[in-house]
């Protein structure tokens, strides 16, 4: 039983507790107590990080859908609603729940927005698999995702999954998930009429996830998180296939006003905040909720973040059209309360008032002005680095590494056929989906380099909207807007928070000066374990618009005799890079330099081609360089390519270097003078620096041999890695 006491065992600091106590004018029943705790907790409220998230630009080149639980953008009469969120400390205490119940909360934000899920993907770290507890939790998180994405038949279409021991004790699961419906069919997450019903819909409500956002999301984690496995709520996929079908059908009646699920913070969360974005008050009896455990007390109720539950707001006298199809679906859907004037949330339990509080006071948490303070991380003096004399095992050696190396054995698992959309597969630069009954397409991707972000905080989260907008491109797909997931330490130690309020400013500059809405988002601060912070992950994830869906391009490599010419310039830069940190041992900066006009010139240089339909394939660069990405490139397609270089640059960094705005492409011969044309026009540098030819990679510079590999040994390193 809670006490009004226990306010700092919820998470609220003693000015919050003099705060509420000022707002109601008397002491907290211990069920507001509860519902103050959850709902200015970080996880739901964003009191440390939303004086930053105003930074981000909701306007661009297309129309953009914001302001709700997740957000799009509309094309040709459509709504495209995506949203990624987290499920990190859960996923450490319990992987395959924690990754589970991750998807299934992403999912619900989708089509509440009245929107039919099409597509998922995930953003994972990991600490470095010799441990066997990372193994554990990789397999786990891997099992979650598949076991819950394949029940509920939504594609899991693509991804990313990095490995640095930073992430021990702490592992990032980011879900990111895409629906698309008519515009006019939006839903909203509102209260809306007064006397209108209040109907919760789906599972019953069991103590599962109790204190799952102010206890367990909202603090690092220390010896002994065990203990916390209780709070992690349970899943059940098909039960949520049901409430999507439901839940389409009975807003297709046009009865229902208002929709949110039940995610973190569960029944308060729904509630209040439907209130407050309704301007209206709510009346609620909570002995109406359904539960599925005996002897549950109210704040047990309000804060129970159990899965698969809806929160509706429906026309008075229309309730039994709605219950009627949720029966039909085997589910819940009890009136629990009505919408008043007063703007209020009233809750009654057992003939008591458990909760008379503004709605306003629950749905708006005070905002902090946290201190930050920069932190300088030490830089690389590219001459001291030592030159490898065997650049052949210095490749093998980076195609091996786990954060290269093909995550086959991963993305196999997911059903990414279901809904027969899916264009171009996972293991790619980005995933492409077709739109049933058009002739354009969607591709999406999700992107970070986190080292970078450590190194450089602005840069390297500049650098992961750069290198999604360039994966989106690579398939000839025009990018259209961003969501995110905001990974960081804990905002109350300076150092942390500088990480978030640079990579926040870095993300918000690139997006405005390239016309990319930030549409949606999270924020997941207190990702720390007994050894430290995570490196910053401002994880991004970017939805593109393909116009021809049939001249998407891939990353093999097509044709023998095929020209391959590499956009940008090569540069002698291996700060943040892979390359010094599997070789050489060392994570130090700087991280490349980012020029974004160069960068928007490629990027219009390699959309505008591929429109054209003459190039074969197209493939970015990223980790690993110029020779990782060549060696993908014909490992892809199983055919060999011989390059001829003559960069004066060292050869280390002409490999193995990440400078960015670089691109291969390959055309037929007898493409190669129009493609000229489109480089020219848009002022890009460009070099042909091979052809498609043989069943090995061989790449020279001037007269020197610096690679000669078959490809039954590039991919003996590649596929061989993550089992």
């Amino acid at each position: 039983m809670l006490t009004k006491d226990a306010y700092r065992e919820l998470g609220l600091t003693d000015q919050e507790y003099k705060n509420i106590l000022k707002i109601l004018k008397r002491d907290p029943t211990p069920t507001e107590l509860a519902m103050f705790s959850v709902e200015w907790s970080e996880h739901c409220g964003y009191p440390r990080s939303r004086k930053y998230l105003k930074l981000f630009s909701q306007d661009g080149k297309y129309e953009a859908l914001v302001g709700e639980d997740s957000g799009g953008i509309v094309y040709d009469g459509m709504a495209i609603i995506f949203k990624m969120e987290s499920h990190n400390h859960p996923s450490q205490v319990e992987p395959r729940q924690g990754a589970a119940t991750g998807i299934g909360g992403v999912v619900r934000d989708i089509f509440t927005a009245g929107v039919r899920p099409i597509a998922c993907l995930d953003s994972l770290r990991f600490g470095e698999l010799d441990d066997p507890y990372n193994k554990f939790l990789l397999n786990g998180v891997v099992d979650g995702i598949s076991f819950y994405g394949n029940c509920i038949g939504v594609p899991t279409i693509g991804g990313e999954i990095y490995f640095n021991n930073c992430y021990s004790g702490n592992c990032l699961v980011n879900a990111m998930c895409i629906g698309i419906a008519p515009k006019e069919k939006l839903a909203r997450g509102k209260a809306v009429g007064i006397g209108n019903t209040i109907l919760y819909a789906g599972a019953k409500t069991g103590r599962d996830g109790i204190g799952g956002c102010s206890v367990l999301a909202s603090s690092e984690f220390k010896e002994g998180e065990e203990e916390k496995r209780p709070t992690v709520q349970v899943g059940d996929p098909f039960l949520e296939k049901c409430l999507i079908e439901a839940t389409l059908e009975a807003l297709d009646t046009g009865v229902v006003l208002g929709i949110k699920d039940m995610g973190a913070a569960g029944l308060t969360c729904s509630s209040a905040e439907m209130a407050a974005a309704g301007g209206v008050g709510m009346k609620m009896d909570l002995n109406k909720v359904p539960l599925r455990e005996e002897g549950m007390e109210p704040y047990e109720v309000m804060m129970s973040e159990s899965q698969e539950r809806m929160l509706l707001c429906v026309k008075k006298g229309k309730e039994k059209i709605i219950q009627k199809i949720y029966k039909k679906w085997g589910l819940e859907a009890v009136a629990i309360g009505i919408v008043v004037k007063e703007k209020k949330l009233t809750i009654d339990w057992k003939g008591k008032r458990v909760c008379n509080s503004p709605t306003f006071a629950l749905a708006d948490a005070p905002i902090y002005d946290m201190p930050y303070k920069k932190v300088q991380q030490p830089s690389v003096q590219i001459k001291k680095i030592k030159k490898p004399k065997d650049l052949n095992k210095v490749l093998l050696q980076l195609l091996s590494s786990p954060n290269i190396a093909s995550k086959k054995a991963v993305y196999e698992q997911y059903d990414h056929m279901v809904q027969v959309n899916t264009s171009i597969y996972p293991g790619g630069d980005a995933a492409v989906i077709r739109v049933k009954g058009k002739k354009w397409g969607i591709a999406a991707t999700t992107d970070c380099n986190s080292l970078y972000c450590f190194l450089n905080p602005y840069k390297g989260a500049q650098i992961a909207v750069a290198e999604a907008c360039r994966n989106l491109v690579v398939t000839g797909a025009d990018p259209a807007a961003v969501t995110d997931c905001l990974n960081f330490g804990n905002p109350e130690k300076p150092d942390r928070y500088y990480y978030f309020k640079r990579s926040v400013e870095g993300i918000a500059d690139i997006c405005r000066a390239w016309e990319l809405p930030v549409v949606s988002g999270n924020v997941s601060f207190y990702n720390e374990s007994p050894s430290g912070a995570i490196f910053p992950t401002p994880a991004i994830g970017m939805i593109g618009i393909l116009p021809d869906v049939e001249r998407r391009c891939t990353a093999d490599f097509k044709n023998n005799g095929d020209i391959i010419i590499l956009l940008g310039l090569n540069k002698e830069e291996l700060g943040g890079s892979e390359y010094l940190r599997v070789i050489h041992g060392r994570e130090e900066g700087p991280p490349p330099d980012l020029n974004l006009k160069l960068e928007k010139r490629v990027q219009n240089a390699c959309y505008s081609a591929i429109s054209l339909g003459i190039v074969n394939s197209a493939h970015d660069l990223s980790e690993g360089g110029l020779a990782v990405s060549l060696a993908e490139a014909v490992m892809f397609g199983n055919k060999g390519a011989h390059i001829s270089l003559n960069d004066n640059i060292r050869l280390d960094a002409l490999l193995f270097g990440e400078s960015q705005s670089r691109i291969i492409l390959t055309v037929s011969p007898k493409n190669i003078f129009p493609l000229k044309d489109i480089f020219m026009l848009n002022k890009v540098p460009f070099h042909i620096i091979g052809k498609v030819a043989g069943k090995k990679l061989d790449i020279s510079c001037g007269k020197k041999k610096l690679v000669n590999q078959p490809l039954t040994m590039l991919k003996k390193s590649y596929y061989n890695t993550i089992k």
